[in-house]
């Protein structure tokens, strides 16, 4: 080969690299203009929405649902101030990249059109402001509730119309149930007198048997706010005899994948552990729990120390997405912030509208409060009123004086309250349960707003009580 062939052929290479360099730098050079020209673009646009999500039916269920806005930008964080909600609810905001979440402090209304909008909204590179608006309509509200017969018992879900009541689970006798967001646990009672927990699907489908402590009986069944996580008491059938266990709690999940977890124990250091009512402080893995010797105390599954909050009589109960417990202490009901552990005071009602019997807190810091006029030993009048901050009270619902008023729910996003009713109390013999409620019982569903009777539901044990009723 001669070198001057060769030396032809090494410059035509030179040539052809130096015309790929240029050509490379050209095209990057003109992608990287078209690129800062397309961000300049977007910065001078401002940040568009691309998705929106909500869930309206969890948002009627739980606290703590969001709706999460995904825009086309990183964004400056946006405030609390910013935001508006119509009907009005409390809310906290967080920004994270390009998404920017709306949190519900408490569950929504139902049957109800929301909207969220949010104002000066900014990327982080500045630009124009945006304004985000998005509107939902949450669906109407469903419920369970129990129904006890001679010919067995139901759990149904119905609207609140009354007129679609479907049955979902059946047994010989049951006791209890719980419904949570994605499950319903059913406690029922054997021939044998002995209990069995049964966990399905919210349509009642794909049952399974949660296993138990040993052989006995379950009572003060209970469902956390959140998760799937229940407890109940639980004693012995051997209960009189030596080592036998009684009204001892314990917890458990509902989870598939821990199904055949052993339920856990939850007990009181170094004092008395048998307990007479208990509670799941909302938003926490702590419980509160009123022992046979009457003492309150805050009890965590973690680990953490408990904390001796005095004696009481019973719980009235802790108001969703609230850290106040309404107690009944030996002279009279109290309020409790579980947060500091500090009793704060409960504004006294007038003296005309009658005696106090029990104390519902509400989520907005407000009661429901049972008064009864008596005349000696004769009830003249019971009638439930909220009574806010101030101590001024708005009657709600009465209840007649030949009936006898059972149990106070309120729904968790505290548009209503259930009223548990025994009509024609004196001829309204008792049945034969475990947990002993009259034969006829009522659920009337009001609205909080304006004292309106929405619906009376024949049966018990309304989906959105956290406990059952003591009797």
């Amino acid at each position: 080969m001669s070198t001057d062939a060769g030396t032809r052929r090494g410059r035509a290479r030179r040539r052809r690299s130096r015309a790929f360099f240029v050509a490379f730098v050209a095209v990057v050079a003109v992608l990287g203009i078209a690129g800062l020209a397309g961000a300049a673009v977007t910065i001078a646009q401002g940040p568009r929405v691309t998705r929106t999500s909500v869930d309206p039916a969890a948002a009627i269920d739980n606290p703590g649902s969001r709706i999460i806005f995904t825009t086309t930008q990183s964004l400056a964080k946006v405030s609390p101030e910013q935001v508006t909600v119509t009907p009005a609810t409390a809310v906290t905001v967080d920004t994270s990249g390009r998404s920017v979440g709306i949190r519900f402090a408490q569950p929504l209304w139902d049957d109800t059109e929301y909207t969220v909008t949010i104002t000066g909204v900014t990327g982080v590179g500045g630009g124009p402001a945006l304004t985000i608006t998005k509107s939902f309509l949450t669906p109407a509200l469903d419920s369970y509730v129990l129904r006890r017969g001679t010919g067995g018992d139901t759990v149904f879900r119905t609207d609140l119309q009354g007129d679609a009541a479907v049955p979902v689970f059946s047994d010989r006798q049951i006791e209890d149930f719980r419904a949570t967001s994605s499950h319903l646990v059913v406690s029922t009672l054997d021939t044998d007198g002995h209990s069995h927990l049964t966990v399905t699907d919210l349509d009642g489908t794909h049952p399974r048997e949660l296993p138990l402590p040993g052989t006995g009986t379950v009572t003060n069944l209970q469902s956390a706010d959140r998760g799937n996580l229940i407890g109940y008491t639980f004693t012995d059938a051997t209960v009189g005899k030596a080592g036998a266990r009684e009204s001892l709690l314990f917890t458990a999940s509902l989870v598939e994948a821990q199904k055949d977890t052993e339920p856990a124990v939850v007990e009181r250091s170094g004092g008395e552990s048998r307990v007479d009512d208990w509670r799941f402080v909302p938003g926490t893995d702590t419980i509160l729990m009123l022992t046979f010797d009457g003492a309150l105390t805050l009890v965590s599954p973690s680990g953490a120390a408990p904390v001796a909050l005095g004696n009481a009589v019973s719980i009235d109960g802790i108001a969703r997405g609230s850290t106040t417990v309404v107690v009944e202490r030996v002279d009279g009901p109290a309020a409790i912030d579980l947060a500091t552990a500090k009793e704060v005071p409960l504004p006294p009602t007038q003296p005309a509208l009658g005696q106090v019997n029990t104390v519902t807190p509400l989520a907005d810091g407000g009661t429901l409060r049972t008064l009864a006029i008596v005349d000696g030993f004769t009830v003249r009048s019971t009638t439930v009123h909220i009574v806010d901050a101030s101590g001024a009270a708005r009657p709600v619902f009465s209840i007649a004086p030949a009936d006898t008023l059972l149990e106070t729910c309120v729904s968790p996003s505290g548009r209503y309250a259930a009223f548990l009713i025994a009509p024609n109390a004196v001829d309204n013999p008792y049945d034969a349960h475990l947990l002993p409620l009259p034969q006829n019982v009522q659920t009337h569903v009001v609205s909080l707003a304006d004292g309106k009777d929405v619906v009376a539901l024949t049966g018990f044990d309304i989906s959105w009580c956290q406990a059952p009723p003591r009797v």
